[in-house]
């Protein structure tokens, strides 16, 4: 196996060829940008999900793309501390934005059907997955069920074909963009909620499936509503054995949560925060030094917990609570560095009059609030980590 330090070499010398280096020059540096969910048209979301998509492909065919991935994957089978110092390096240039589609289907779909999915069903989507060649996006959440995922009511019913699909998902990131769905219906209705869901892949083409985008209150349309009416799927797209739904969730969920924690870029961070400082002329002030070390402290507490989640994971562990406490220490910090924009700038922070880097902020305080939500609430993060790591007594239901 390579060294860390020769494939680290070997990653900048790439690196170089392919991309542009950032530099602290503020006359060419690009406009910040704090927006968590974006304001985009759909042309101008499917640019960027093509770019983000072009990008993923070069990466993994140059060995950068799923680099803890054995060669039957088309990785190199390599560390997770391989990998990290890889998206230190990548953080040195401007590389295309890791769209939330390409991250859901490379970070979250694809271990799950390495981990859960037959023979067949990982050699049809896991290496294009892993590709981005084709995206998927999560059919999980029902309006009806809100964080509680077990009470979902879509259903699936055995017919001598295969399964008929009938009902409703909501807060489908990127759906309409997507090739495939990663389904959760419920297909035992007289059993334990928890064990009657089976999951399925769904194509997104399908006769009977209908995407309608939801507008949020930061303008864009990141967000989706799925309509499935009477939609037939072969059993040969079912993931894992009938009723073990609830399983392939929580495999799910648990890799969402360590992503979010580690991968997603999204908002303002601590680096943004600190520039902030210095252009106010604020940065002897003891408090906003505090605040700042503050963000720094939880910054690095989040990326030594992803560290951990994927050391676990490449010695064969499956997602647990280390995810839950990695995403809950992430939403806080997004909530810690929105406060902290806004006390610096002050009044500047409620009107758009035109000054650079300070109305932008609001982008990230209308937005933060939504990744507390999204992936499973705080509250239900702290009952997983309470009741599955500490053991506690579960919560009265």
């Amino acid at each position: 196996m390579i060294s860390v330090e020769a494939f680290a070499d070997k990653a900048a010398a790439w690196l170089e060829e392919n991309l542009e280096r950032r530099t602290d020059d503020s006359s060419t540096a690009p406009e910040p940008n704090y927006a968590i969910f974006h304001n985009r048209t759909h042309d101008e979301e499917r640019v960027l999900i093509d770019a983000a998509r072009a990008w993923q492909g070069r990466r993994v065919d140059a060995g950068f793309g799923a680099i803890t991935w054995g060669p039957e994957w088309g990785g190199p089978g390599l560390t997770a501390s391989h990998e990290r110092v890889y998206a230190s390096l990548e953080r040195r240039y401007h590389a295309p934005d890791r769209h939330e589609s390409v991250l859901v289907t490379v970070e979250l779909v694809a271990p799950t059907l390495h981990v859960l999915g037959t023979a067949e069903q990982q050699e049809q989507f896991v290496a294009p997955f892993l590709r981005a060649d084709e995206l998927c996006c999560q059919l999980f959440s029902e309006p009806g069920a809100g964080s509680d995922l077990a009470g979902l009511s879509t259903k699936a019913v055995k017919g001598e074909h295969g399964w008929r699909v009938t009902g409703q998902k909501v807060w489908s990131s990127g759906a309409q963009f997507s090739e495939w769905g990663l389904l959760i219906a419920r297909t035992d209705p007289a059993a334990a909620k928890h064990r009657g869901m089976t999951a399925f892949m769904v194509p997104m083409d399908t006769p009977g499936v209908e995407v309608r985008p939801i507008r949020q209150m930061s303008g864009g349309s990141t967000f989706n509503e799925v309509f499935l009416t009477d939609v037939e799927l072969p059993d040969s797209l079912r993931i894992g054995a009938e009723g073990d739904g609830w399983k392939v969730a929580l495999t799910t969920l648990g890799f969402e949560r360590s992503s979010s924690a580690g991968i997603v870029s999204a908002g303002g961070n601590g680096t943004d925060l600190v520039r902030l400082a210095k252009s106010l002329g604020i940065t002897d002030d003891p408090l906003v030094r505090q605040q700042l070390a503050d963000v720094a402290i939880y910054e690095r507490a989040s990326a030594l917990m992803v560290a951990r989640y994927a050391e676990r994971e490449l010695a064969g562990g499956v997602p647990g609570v280390e995810g839950s406490i990695g995403k809950l220490v992430w939403t806080q910090n997004l909530k810690r560095i929105g406060d902290a924009a806004a006390a610096f700038l002050g009044p500047k922070i409620v009107a758009d009059t035109g000054e650079p880097d300070t109305f932008a902020w609001t982008e990230h305080l209308l937005g933060a609030p939504g990744y507390r939500i999204a992936g499973g609430s705080d509250e239900i993060q702290r009952n997983i980590i309470g009741e599955r790591g500490l053991g506690l007594p579960r919560e009265p239901r």
